[in-house]
């Protein structure tokens, strides 16, 4: 018998402050790290239904790797291991689980502002276990199964967000290679590569891009707190001149300059320019590469796009 694509009526409301435990939420199946329906839904403050409704209108964006239903025994083993769970027992229908490029991918239907920034803070909790696992074989090497787990997620919840803190400022210290290719759907591989560059700089970040959104400004808010940003763009639509509003009204300024003198994309890292291939809130989506140059100074591309 087929199961249910949703899981009943459970209304959550959003999370405030989801990075305080966000780790915990995410669970070892099938050998893959991965986040349930409900607690997706929890997180983008929607019901499941909402969520997995949204999923079923766009079920061609999500193959298996990106997201897959559990199984009868996959079930049996959350709902007797996991205490938070236990209300599942009785369900006639069993939870989907979401990978991290499923997450991803959950942004761009449910096209909600929360959605993409909650998307981003989540991606980033599964980088850092990520991290975590591979530079620690003995636990990597525990984690075997739920049970293994959640044993290490109830012994870490105390300490996630400085964990994942730590780990972003070890990541920011990576020397990043000269180029990077990306091919179809390579969205968080791109996103990470975004991220490491806004977090490499020390003085000052400038985009030149004629199609950005609140994604761009999401990607600069992880800049260091001194570190000046500007952006040039081919024009300000009434939607990206509100996000930029809220944005600087919370995060260090983003200063936006309209600019319709380059047909190209170029990211300006203290005295690096790196080639863009794509726009960034593309970049991923299909075949495109990012190239740092060595013969143009920043100031030759900033001198033609003022």
């Amino acid at each position: 018998m087929s199961k249910k694509l949703s899981l009943g009526n459970d209304s959550l409301q959003p999370v405030q402050q989801p990075l305080e435990a966000i780790e915990n939420l995410i669970l070892n199946i099938r050998g893959k790290q991965v986040m349930l329906d409900r607690d997706l839904a929890r997180l983008y403050g929607v019901e499941t239904k909402v969520l997995n409704q949204a999923v079923k209108r766009n079920i061609e964006r999500f193959p298996e790797r990106f997201m897959f239903q559990l199984t009868d025994d996959e079930f049996f083993k959350l709902v007797t291991i996991c205490d938070r769970f236990s209300t599942l027992k009785h369900s006639t229908s069993y939870p989907f689980a979401f990978t991290e490029h499923g997450v991803t991918m959950l942004a761009s239907v449910l096209r909600s502002e929360i959605a993409v920034q909650m998307s981003i803070k989540i991606v980033d909790a599964f980088v850092a276990m990520r991290h975590t696992l591979l530079n620690n074989d003995q636990l990597f090497n525990r984690i075997e199964s739920i049970e293994h787990h959640q044993l290490i997620m109830l012994e870490r919840q105390d300490k996630t967000e400085s964990q994942i803190e730590t780990i972003f400022q070890a990541l920011s210290k990576y020397e990043l290679p000269k180029e990077n290719v990306f091919y179809n759907n390579q969205l968080f591989e791109a996103h990470i590569l975004m991220s490491q560059l806004i977090e490499l700089a020390q003085k000052r970040i400038v985009v030149i891009d004629n199609y950005v959104d609140v994604s761009v400004l999401t990607l600069l808010t992880k800049r260091k707190q001194d570190v000046s940003a500007e952006i040039y763009t081919y024009k300000m639509s009434e939607q990206f001149s509100l996000d930029l509003e809220k944005h600087n009204g919370q995060y260090p300024t983003v200063e936006v300059y309209v600019s319709k003198k380059s047909h190209d994309r170029f990211m300006i890292i203290d005295d690096k320019v790196y080639h863009i291939g794509a726009s960034i809130k593309d970049l991923g989506k299909k075949l495109c590469a990012v190239t740092l140059l060595n013969s143009i100074t920043p100031e030759e591309i900033l001198g033609k796009v003022k």
